[in-house]
């Protein structure tokens, strides 16, 4: 299914069977880092703020992104930041790109209350 912005949107189930499996994807958080403080996935996170790449446009991405093919999913606090980024990393070429739908506060809420809210 996909969202407003035409992005196809990920389960936070889907993301976390994703990880417990060890499959290989990257999974960007574009919080920025007072949020990071409230609530986190931990390890295996790539975190790239949206103002960084509001700022340095394609330059705040790091090197784990240089293949254009490679599963990402983008995850922020409701979705909506990160259904934003994932359609602008769409436009910029990435083809497998999707939403992690309602955000790490889904995720808290269905997956693991021990993420933090806020």
């Amino acid at each position: 299914m996909a969202n407003e912005y035409g992005v196809p949107e990920m389960t936070v189930q889907e993301v976390a069977q994703k990880r417990a499996a060890g499959e290989d994807f990257i999974l960007m958080d574009v919080r920025e880092e007072m949020e990071l403080e409230l609530a986190n996935l931990g390890e295996g996170v790539e975190w790239v703020p949206m103002t960084a790449l509001a700022s340095q446009q394609l330059a705040a991405l790091p090197p784990a992104f240089d293949d254009k093919g490679v599963e990402i999913v983008v995850m922020c606090h409701t979705g909506r930041r990160s259904a934003q980024v994932a359609a602008w990393l769409r436009h910029h070429g990435w083809t497998n790109v999707w939403n992690m739908a309602g955000g790490i506060d889904a995720y808290a809420r269905q997956v693991d209350p021990g993420v933090g809210l806020y």
